[in-house]
């Protein structure tokens, strides 16, 4: 089971993920020792494969950084925080978790679009 770090330990996902709003990117940055790429990258795909069926899911990606670093960053957006929840709480997905490598470590958060004039829409 990767380990959690909070992005904002004022406002970690736990309480993030009780709140109400719709239309949500939850974005992770997790590391892990490169020996361990394979078997992260086996458990991902798992996770998402599981999240890609689970209703008011949209999409995901998931990024590695340029270089040496063995640092992922995913994000996934979600038509709902409660669709999120039901995802995230299943027996099911919290099974899952042990497959991921001892060496991971997460950092999710949740984020809603904003809108800036004339540079980007919410």
């Amino acid at each position: 089971m990767p380990r959690l770090r909070a992005l904002d330990p004022s406002f970690r996902v736990g309480c993030q993920l009780a709140l109400d709003a719709t239309s949500v990117v939850l974005a992770n940055v997790g590391t892990l020792d490169r020996a361990d790429e394979r078997d992260f990258l086996r458990a991902w795909a798992n996770d998402a494969a599981f999240m890609k069926r689970q209703p008011g899911f949209i999409s995901a990606q998931l990024h590695r950084a340029v270089g040496d670093s063995p640092t992922y960053l995913t994000y996934a957006i979600w038509e709902s925080i409660a669709a999120l929840r039901a995802a995230f709480t299943s027996p099911e997905f919290r099974a899952t978790l042990s497959c991921y490598p001892s060496s991971a470590a997460a950092s999710p958060h949740l984020f809603q679009k904003v809108a800036v004039p004339d540079i980007c829409v919410a």
